[in-house]
């Protein structure tokens, strides 16, 4: 985006509201992660700790989602690029 023709207070206001759009949007995608993963592998709650099996799924369940995400933003960044060329490009 480009905010060149804006003041610097607006530019600056933009800039506060774009940083606040990402940190919700970044924690939204924790927050969904943590639930996923939380309710696919945590089911024993007789101890505080994970057992073995509970911390392994965990962990595969992070990656799993972690490496879905970075292709799918791949993906987003590839379309992106694609609409920026222009029709018949």
């Amino acid at each position: 985006m480009d905010f060149s023709s804006f003041s610097q207070s607006e530019q600056t206001a933009m800039q506060r509201i774009i940083e606040q759009k990402q940190m919700k949007d970044f924690m939204r995608l924790y927050t969904g992660l943590v639930e996923r993963c939380f309710d696919s592998c945590c089911n024993d709650f007789t101890s505080k700790a994970l057992s073995s099996k509970e911390e392994t799924c965990v962990e595969n369940c992070t990656q799993k989602w972690l490496k879905h995400s970075e292709r799918v933003g791949a993906r987003f960044q590839e379309e992106n690029a694609k609409m920026m060329q222009g029709p018949g490009k």
